[in-house]
């Protein structure tokens, strides 16, 4: 799930596009590939396919030899029952988050075979360049939604404006706030109204997707998420698969070509308008975030 989160007003049903996937190259033999069978296409569903980095990571795909289809989805509700029912080999459009809150909804074991970028939720202001110069007791707004509400907590705590009881969580809200140890008041407001907001407040968390039609630049955030934070992992974009493939030696082969190929990454950055910090995570400590968030979501009842 790219630019920040998926919020869930997406999530509602929408109908699948099945659009003409690419298709490039001949499948090499279980040699080549270190472990696929001859001929087999590994199909990997996304959420935005026309993104022209996805033809370039086929073509080099297709070099090491292995075919790849791309399965093109239209919403974010379709590619995990895809990939659960094996009409996919993989997917690959969410954060960990995401994928937590899917597998305890549906009681399924899908797991993160690798990293693949965050998308950093950025603070901004438009009457300070710095956090330190925001006073004591100034207004602070963050998105309503519950997983940005979340993110953009951390964030302010990361930055020195708040502490969260606990140390917070990707579950933390208003009533986390140790009030008399955090330097700002925190309000909450619809995630479109932000940016808006900027006169009115401090400083404001601001969704990747409103940044643009906001007039804002990525780069003028005087604070966003920090990607060597561990509070930030469980926002890592990931290559998602079945249980039983998590060791597929042509699965993790793939996975390597996205990190390692730089036509891909440039892509891939590019196309987040320079936001997007690469990631190369270790998929143990994937698995380990993953299970981390759904014990949480498991305590919340």
């Amino acid at each position: 799930m790219k630019k920040s989160s998926l919020k869930k007003s997406l999530l509602a049903s929408l109908a699948v596009v099945p659009l003409a996937a690419l298709l490039v190259g001949c499948a090499g033999s279980a040699e080549t590939t270190g472990g696929a069978a001859e001929n087999e296409t590994v199909r990997i569903g996304v959420v935005g396919a026309s993104d022209e980095y996805w033809e370039t990571y086929v073509e080099a795909a297709a070099d090491e030899g292995i075919s790849v289809e791309i399965v093109d989805f239209a919403d974010y509700n379709q590619p995990n029952p895809a990939l659960a029912e094996g009409e996919i080999d993989l997917n690959q459009f969410q954060h960990i988050i995401y994928l937590a809150d899917y597998n305890e909804a549906n009681n399924q074991d899908l797991v993160p075979i690798g990293a693949t970028a965050i998308y950093p939720l950025g603070l901004y202001s438009s009457q300070y360049t710095d956090v330190k110069d925001i006073p004591d007791g100034a207004t602070v707004a963050v998105p309503s939604d519950p997983t940005n509400l979340s993110r953009g907590l951390l964030v302010l705590q990361s930055a020195g404006l708040i502490e969260l009881k606990d140390g917070g969580s990707a579950y933390s809200t208003l009533d986390d706030i140790d009030a008399g140890a955090s330097r700002v008041k925190v309000t909450e407001l619809d995630a479109a109204l932000t940016a808006t907001s900027l006169p009115d407040v401090a400083a404001a968390i601001v969704n990747n997707d409103y940044i643009a039609d906001s007039g804002l630049e990525a780069s003028e955030a005087i604070a966003q998420d920090d990607p060597s934070d561990p509070n930030a992992l469980p926002y890592a974009n990931i290559f998602a698969a079945r249980a039983e493939d998590k060791d597929n030696a042509t699965y993790k082969k793939l996975v390597e070509i996205y990190q390692n190929t730089k036509a891909v990454t440039d892509g891939v950055v590019a196309d987040a308008g320079g936001t997007a910090v690469l990631l190369t995570t270790p998929a143990e400590e994937l698995e380990k975030s993953l299970a981390t968030v759904q014990k949480q979501i498991a305590e919340q009842g």
